[in-house]
């Protein structure tokens, strides 16, 4: 099972939120999912985004793959330093 790390689309019409979420590559874009991650809002003045780092970490530790875009959002939070800076004590 290949897992990733991608949006869900939540939201009315025209006003989305997202869901970055842990789910099977194979599933639809809003099925079923293994695990929330945290959320995401581009229309607020700030893109409100909210992130569980543990939670990321672990899926990124576990080899899931983000998406491009949850990949920079995880870049702009500090986690993909933390999870690379992981990397290199391990070794």
């Amino acid at each position: 099972m290949a897992v990733k790390l991608r949006l869900t689309r939540m939201g009315a019409k025209k006003r989305p939120t997202y869901r970055i979420v842990a789910t099977d590559s194979r599933r639809p874009r809003n099925g079923q999912y293994l695990e929330l991650i945290g959320t995401y809002s581009p229309i607020d003045a700030e893109n409100q985004v909210k992130i569980n780092e543990e939670v990321a970490l672990k899926w990124l530790g576990e080899g899931a793959i983000p998406t491009d875009t949850v990949r920079n959002l995880f870049s702009k939070q500090g986690i993909m330093k933390k999870f690379a800076d992981s990397k290199k004590k391990d070794k």
